[in-house]
C-alpha cells in the first residue's frame, strides 16, 4: 500500500514539473531577471581616506558615523561632503589640498534628497524650509529686533562686529536658520552657519535634515522622540515640548518610554511598537492608513502662531484637509466622541483668543489714529510691549496648549495671563484716550509674562 501511494506521488509530480517546463516554454513574457547580480561592498579608495583621516583628527565623528546605518550602507563622509568644483561652498581640508577633490562642511536637503528625494520633496513643502527661516532672514522688524535691540547697537555696540551679531547666532539662527554668507576661501562667515532647519545655502537649496536626524549617526529613533523636536518648540512663546510632558500622552512616554520600540521601518511604526504618540506619530508618522511625511503641516487646520488664527491656506498648508487628516490619527486610540470633543475645544479656544485680539487691535487702531503710540520705538511703548506678549506668549500658549492637553499651559500660562495683560492694556488706552497724551510713566515694570 505504502509503495503504490509513493509511486502515485511520483507520478504526479513528474506530471506537475513537466506541465511547469511547458508552461515556462509557451510563455508569451521572456525571462528579464539579470542573469548575473552584482553586490559591491566597501569604500572607494577616496572614501577609505577620509574615514582613515578623520578617525584621527575627529575620532568622534567617525564613532557616531559607524553607529549608524549610513555606515552600514556603506555611505560614507565622502558621498555627502563633495562637491562640484564650480559650486560656490566648493573647498578644500588639508587632507585633499591640491587634488582634484572638492568638499564642503555645509550639507543641505538637497544633497539627501540624492537617496531620499520623496521625504525632501514633502519637506520643503513644509513650515520647517522657507517658512521656517523667514522671520530672520527677511522680516525687517525682526531683524531690527536681533541687531539693533538684542544685538545692543541701541546703546552703542557696533553694527555688524561680532557682538552685535551674538544674538542672532546663539539663538535666532539655531532654530529658524539663516542665509549662509561665505568667504574668500567659499567657508561660512559672520556667524552664519550652523544654522537651523530653514536655513538658506549659496548654492540655493534650503533646509538642514540634521536638525532632526542629528549627524553623524542620523537615527530615525531619535527623531521619533519628542526630545528631539524640544531642541526648538520649547520656552515661554511655544513651548510644545512642555505641553505634551504635561499631557496624558507625555506621561505614558515619560513612564514606559523606554521599553517602546523605535527602530520600526517607516509606516510600520505602529501603536503596538508605542503606547502613546509622541510629536511624530501625530504630524509625521505613518498610522493607520496614513503614509508617512516629512510635511509638518499635513495634519494642521489652525495656524496657532500668527496674531490672528486662521484655518490654514495655501502654502501654510490646506487646514480642512488637515483637520481630517488628523482626525485620523486620533481614531488609532480614541472613539469619535472623544476626538469631536477635543477638536471642538480647540476650535472654541481659538475663538477665544481671537475676540481678546481683535479687541486689542480696536484700541491700538484708536489710538495710532490720534497719535498716542511711540512710533520710533515700540518697546518703550507699554501698550505696545504687552500687545506682543498678548499674541506671542500667553496667546500662543492658550492655543498650543489647547491643541495638545495641557491645561496648565492653556489656563494658568495661557487663558489666566490672556485677560491679565488685556485689562492692563484697557487702562492704558483709557488713559490715554481721556488725558490725550501717553502715561509718562508706564505701569509695565518688567519684560512682561512669563
Amino acid at each position: 500500500m505504502l509503495k503504490q501511494m509513493v509511486k502515485v506521488i511520483t507520478i504526479a509530480m513528474a506530471i506537475a514539473m513537466s506541465a511547469a517546463v511547458c508552461i515556462a516554454a509557451d510563455a508569451p513574457f521572456p525571462n528579464l531577471a539579470p542573469k548575473e547580480l552584482v553586490v559591491k561592498r566597501g569604500f572607494t579608495k577616496e572614501a577609505t581616506s577620509c574615514i582613515e583621516c578623520h578617525a584621527k583628527k575627529t575620532p568622534g565623528i567617525i564613532e557616531n558615523w559607524k553607529m549608524g546605518k549610513m555606515a552600514h550602507a556603506t555611505v560614507s563622509c565622502y558621498d555627502c561632503h563633495v562637491v562640484e568644483k564650480t559650486s560656490p561652498m566648493a573647498s578644500q581640508c588639508e587632507g585633499i589640498k591640491g587634488t582634484e577633490i572638492y568638499i564642503s562642511p555645509m550639507v543641505s536637503s538637497k544633497t539627501c534628497s540624492r537617496c531620499h528625494p520623496q521625504e525632501v520633496e514633502q519637506f520643503l513643502k513644509s513650515g520647517h524650509a522657507k517658512l521656517a527661516g523667514a522671520p530672520v532672514i527677511d522680516n525687517k522688524q525682526f531683524q531690527k529686533l536681533m541687531y539693533y535691540y538684542e544685538g545692543g547697537v541701541f546703546m552703542g555696540v557696533k553694527e555688524g562686529s561680532l557682538p552685535s551679531i551674538a544674538s542672532r547666532a546663539s539663538g535666532c539662527q539655531v532654530c529658524h536658520g539663516t542665509k549662509v554668507e561665505l568667504g574668500p576661501d567659499n567657508k561660512p562667515t559672520k556667524l552664519t552657519w550652523p544654522g537651523g532647519i530653514g536655513t538658506r545655502y549659496p548654492d540655493g537649496s534650503i533646509g538642514t535634515c540634521t536638525v532632526c536626524h542629528t549627524r553623524h549617526q542620523f537615527s530615525i529613533e531619535e527623531a521619533r522622540k519628542p526630545e528631539a523636536c524640544g531642541a526648538c518648540h520649547l520656552g515661554p512663546d511655544h513651548p510644545q515640548k512642555e505641553i505634551y510632558d504635561e499631557s496624558k500622552h507625555g506621561q505614558f512616554y515619560g513612564a514606559h518610554g523606554e521599553s517602546w520600540k523605535w527602530d520600526s521601518a517607516p509606516d510600520t511604526w505602529q501603536p503596538g511598537d508605542y503606547e502613546a504618540p509622541t510629536c511624530a506619530v501625530c504630524h509625521m508618522s505613518g498610522i493607520g492608513e496614513l503614509n508617512t511625511t516629512h510635511n509638518v503641516n499635513e495634519r494642521l487646520k489652525w495656524d496657532l502662531m500668527h496674531k490672528t488664527s486662521v484655518i490654514r491656506s495655501g502654502e501654510r498648508g490646506d487646514g480642512e484637509k488637515g483637520d481630517k487628516l488628523m482626525r485620523k490619527v486620533c481614531a488609532n486610540c480614541h472613539g469619535k466622541t472623544h476626538t469631536d470633543t477635543q477638536r471642538k475645544l480647540l476650535d472654541g479656544a481659538v475663538e477665544l483668543y481671537n475676540a481678546y485680539w481683535a479687541g486689542a487691535e480696536k484700541m491700538k487702531k484708536e489710538l495710532t489714529e490720534k497719535g498716542l503710540l511711540l512710533k520710533d520705538d515700540p518697546w518703550n511703548d507699554g501698550f505696545q510691549e504687552l500687545e506682543y506678549y498678548l499674541w506671542h506668549h500667553a496667546g500662543r500658549r492658550a492655543r498650543h496648549g489647547t491643541a495638545m492637553n495641557g491645561p496648565d499651559y492653556s489656563h494658568w500660562h495661557g487663558f489666566f495671563q490672556v485677560f491679565q495683560i488685556y485689562k492692563d492694556m484697557e487702562k492704558l488706552y483709557e488713559y490715554r484716550i481721556k488725558n490725550n497724551k501717553i502715561e509718562e510713566l508706564s505701569h509695565v515694570m518688567s519684560t512682561g509674562p512669563i
